[in-house]
């Protein structure tokens, strides 16, 4: 027996290929639909609706179809409140339990849509209701699988839930950000593309916004490292997230002028210099760590040296391959995520500057609301970001020695 729900559609959602993809999802997934109501916005500030009553062939199928569309904007025609149910143990969830987008996420509790407070991908919803909401009323937050606690109230289901893709810019209405409707090419002219990053970044400035970089060694290596401590000391970056390598490899070429044991200025590699990323491992640990280093004068210059000096907040998130690790790594996986959760959560803008996996990381706790420019020479570290959920992320492939001293060159009027 054919199951049938009716959902609806509404925003820009022609321009924007909601109804497209919603469209594709349900003949993809071997269901079919009737559109039984269709109102098309005539300009291009008014938005369309459209109704559609979609059917399977068994209820089970038809559950998969509407999760798909959820993720995608559509909604349940008269929603019911969320169904909620309580973790049995610390650390896990309900079975069918609601596992979220990166979109802007509302659940229906006691009749009312209310937002979900910090919304990343991949999380549970939690519902607090009484009590435990305080005096303004039930609130919906996320919550990673290892922070669930026993009884927290989780959403299951696809009931009362509604999501908010983001839609592209509009004619004039992008202002600086209106060339960032995501994608990856390399084809695009790089000192155009450059200049409008810089623009997108004044914008977020002159806003009050934060701009977050999330760093990789090569962007060391490549000889970009003073023109990212130039941002740093121009106020253009306010945090930075990396990993132990990218912050050794920086200190290194302070105290010793390499970057893994290269000379940066010859290009050659100096005799014992393969050991210098160790030297500088031990001295910053003497000090008792990188601040410490460059208050008693032991490190003056760099990327690590600016944010110190500038009250730049920084997290190292360590990994398994790490050497020594310098005393500021958080070696702790759950801890470092949760650290790069925090740091995330308060940027407005976020460059992604040759790494792949740190990239991935971040990237996946930015709700998708965030700008986010992921610049690689390897095409397949934009690729996968994108792939992975980042879907407002614009990739740039491009050498990162060439991106960061232009967009500097863009940014600081010496």
């Amino acid at each position: 027996m054919t199951a049938t729900r009716t959902v609806e559609l509404e925003g820009h959602i022609i321009d924007s290929g909601m109804m497209g993809r919603c469209f594709g999802l349900i003949m993809d997934m071997d269901g079919s639909f009737e559109v039984e109501q269709f109102d098309i916005g005539r300009h291009k500030h008014a938005e369309s609706y459209a109704r559609l009553a979609v059917s399977a062939d068994t209820e089970h199928d038809l559950q998969a179809i509407l999760h798909e569309l959820h993720q995608n904007g559509a909604t349940l025609l008269d929603p019911s409140d969320a169904t909620l149910e309580p973790a049995p143990e610390d650390r896990v969830v309900p079975t069918g339990f609601y596992s979220t987008t990166n979109h802007p996420t509302f659940v229906r509790v006691d009749g009312e849509w209310i937002e979900v407070e910090a919304i990343e991908m991949d999380c549970a919803v939690v519902v607090e209701r009484g009590d435990d909401a305080g005096a303004n009323g039930p609130r919906a937050y996320t919550k990673v699988l290892n922070a669930v606690e026993a009884g927290d109230m989780i959403v299951t289901g696809e009931a009362g839930i509604r999501v908010e893709p983001p839609e592209r810019p509009r004619g004039d209405e992008g202002g600086a950000f209106g060339f960032m409707q995501g994608g990856v090419s390399s084809e695009r002219p790089s000192e155009s593309l450059i200049a409008k990053v810089a623009d997108a970044v004044e914008q977020t400035k002159e806003d009050g916004g934060d701009v977050l970089a999330v760093c990789g060694p090569a962007l060391i290596h490549s000889g970009a490292a003073d023109d990212l401590a130039r941002l740093v000391r121009e106020g253009y970056i306010d945090g930075i997230s990396a990993g132990n390598g990218f912050a050794v490899h920086d200190l290194e070429r302070g105290l010793y002028g390499t970057s893994l044991g290269m000379d940066m200025e010859t290009m050659e590699h100096p005799r014992k210099g393969h050991k210098h990323h160790i030297y500088t491992i031990s001295e910053i640990i003497r000090a008792g760590g990188i601040e410490e280093a460059v208050e008693e004068g032991v490190v003056t210059e760099g990327i690590m040296y600016e944010c110190v000096e500038n009250d730049v907040p920084y997290v190292l998130a360590g990994s398994i391959r790490d050497d020594g690790p310098l005393p500021d790594t958080i070696t702790d996986a759950v801890e470092a995520q949760n650290a790069i959760r925090e740091q995330a959560r308060d940027a407005d803008m976020v460059l992604m500057l040759a790494t792949l996996l740190h990239s991935v990381a971040v990237g996946n706790c930015l709700p998708s609301t965030t700008r986010v420019v992921c610049v690689d020479i390897n095409p397949s570290t934009v690729t996968q970001l994108l792939d992975r959920g980042s879907a407002q992320a614009i990739g740039m492939v491009s050498d990162i020695g060439t991106f960061v001293p232009m967009l500097a060159d863009n940014l600081v009027d010496d």
